[in-house]
């Protein structure tokens, strides 16, 4: 791509351009990987030491009870990593009658976690450091304190009330009996002792030994259903990718049970219409991708589960060419219209990506879903438990109902964008359901309107609520806004550092003469670094 500047937002960053990058929203994060790849390793171990890093200087977002995906270009082919846990085996429909929804937090909440085996399997197959080594910069953190930077700290004292009574929180998070702030040191020696036996064991003890059964028996004590059983049966799986082509570039998303299908969809659809004769912030490419996403979320609400339940409609049927035309066909460029676009609630994830001189680059994310989880910390661990058992659904004739050993529908997803040369970029938007709805605007900004991945990112960002409702942050100029408003949406104005209600992105684009460039999100403590 050519770096291009004909659009000016309100950032002071420049894309950072180098032949070794780590993009993260959280900077100590972003040193740690990048302390990996100056010691020799290579993309998937300073993807592996930031997400480790992540669990402790972000906890608001994800921990070491945390789920995760990934994708990986490593110099000659793509591969696509589901580590999302499973639900218990006791998790009958049964054991939830007389819910009107799924349990958000607490125990009736936590699935299995998936992040620690993530961490393992991208190790194993493309790792060239051994595996312990990518653990020293957080447990030193977490051994002599780290300081919490601004936008975490803001996140972390939304939880002090919420979040105090639930098992465990209080003693974990809330030293003194409060939220840390900023520029506060925090200390974490129980986790920094969850994550030593985690690289010692090669991530053993987590799903079958000591840290496992810790975390089992403080389930029994609570009357939950995860058991030692549960957590051994894990597994991570190399499932690869889905696709969708969009003229020179093709997105790649991890298959369902993930909202990646949704971002193709969308572009699948903008595909059938005038989408590239528009100028980016034009209010009717707005308008075009608004009513796109709101169908391609209809459709992946109502049918995206754990695959192996997807009979009736499977990913090839939603993304079929002519399916997404008659989708597109739907749309009035006119006027804004309720397709029934569901609302699907906010979330807390982490979101970083890697690449090295190699040429391999790596997309990952991880997350608690709902800022700590499910509330629930297993003492003297450090490991926070992710809530993403509310995924599930109570309905009798959703294909998400929740049943026992099923992965729910996930919000979190790594994107990747590959070219007719190879590989482009590896980029993701966090934010519960921001995420498909700001890979759409990513690829759209870096591909249709040559816009560098700073740019990108620092452009004014969109997502649909319900009905015709959309939010957008109120840096957005105030003739789109009232151009928007004219087509019949109903606007909602939000401040960019709402990290949850837009995200935080991170991109990293490969140039044409080797090197590449990178943006990381002001929305969050987002850093990009490299050499």
């Amino acid at each position: 791509m050519e770096i291009k500047s004909t659009h000016h937002y309100p950032s002071r960053r420049s894309a950072v351009l180098a032949d070794n990058l780590v993009s993260a929203s959280q900077p100590l994060a972003a040193q740690a990987g990048l302390a990996m790849l100056a010691q020799g390793g290579n993309a998937v171990d300073a993807a592996i030491a930031t997400a480790i890093a992540l669990t402790l200087v972000e906890p608001t977002g994800n921990g070491v009870g945390s789920d995760a995906f990934a994708i990986v270009w490593d110099g000659s082919e793509l591969h696509g990593l589901n580590a999302s846990g499973r639900s218990p085996a006791g998790w009958t429909p049964e054991r939830f009658a007389g819910h009107d929804a799924m349990p958000f937090r607490g125990w009736e909440s936590v699935t299995v976690p998936g992040a620690v085996s993530a961490w393992v399997a991208l190790s194993k197959r493309f790792g060239k450091l051994p595996f312990a080594d990518l653990f020293k910069p957080t447990i030193d953190y977490a051994e002599n304190g780290f300081l919490v930077s601004p936008v975490i700290a803001a996140l972390w004292s939304r939880a002090e009330a919420r979040l105090a009574d639930y098992p465990g929180f209080a003693e974990a998070f809330l030293p003194e009996g409060r939220a840390p702030k900023a520029g506060e040191r925090f200390f974490n020696k129980p986790l920094a002792k969850t994550l030593r036996s985690i690289a010692e064991t090669n991530g053993a003890s987590f799903y079958e030994g000591a840290l496992a059964e810790q975390i089992c028996a403080f389930a029994k004590e609570h009357g939950a259903a995860l058991t030692t059983q549960d957590m051994k049966a894990h597994e991570a799986d190399w499932c690869g990718t889905i696709s969708k082509p969009f003229d020179q570039c093709t997105l790649h998303e991890i298959p369902p049970n993930g909202q990646g299908i949704a971002a193709l969809s969308a572009l699948g659809i903008l595909s059938n219409t005038g989408i590239r004769d528009l100028d980016a912030d034009d209010p009717q490419a707005f308008h075009l991708q608004i009513e796109a996403m709101k169908l391609a979320l209809r459709d992946a609400e109502a049918y995206v589960t754990d695959p192996g339940h997807m009979s009736a409609v499977s990913a090839d049927d939603l993304l079929d060419d002519t399916y997404l035309a008659s989708r597109a066909a739907l749309i009035d460029a006119t006027r804004a219209q309720d397709f029934g676009a569901g609302a699907p609630k906010n979330g807390g994830t982490v979101y970083l990506t890697a690449a090295d001189a190699s040429g391999m680059m790596v997309s990952f994310i991880q997350s608690n879903y709902a800022g700590f989880g499910s509330g629930v910390v297993v003492p003297g661990t450090g490991i926070s438990l992710q809530n993403r058992g509310a995924g599930f659904s109570l309905d009798p004739d959703s294909p998400n109902r929740v049943g026992p050993n099923k992965r729910p529908f996930h919000t979190i997803i790594p994107g990747f964008l590959m070219g007719p040369d190879g590989p482009l970029m590896s980029f993701g938007v966090m934010g519960g359901p921001m995420q498909a709805q700001g890979h759409l605007q990513m690829v759209l900004r870096t591909q249709i309107w040559s816009q560098d991945p700073q740019m990108a990112v620092d452009a004014p960002r969109w997502r649909v609520t319900e009905g015709v409702g959309i939010a957008c942050e109120d840096t957005m100029p105030r003739a789109t806004l009232d151009a928007l408003a004219g087509l019949g949406h109903q606007i909602s104005l939000e401040a960019p550092d709402n990290a949850f209600g837009f995200g935080g992105a991170q991109l990293i684009h490969r140039l044409p003469g080797g090197g590449y460039a990178a943006g990381s999100d002001p929305r969050k403590d987002g850093l990009a670094i490299g050499f």
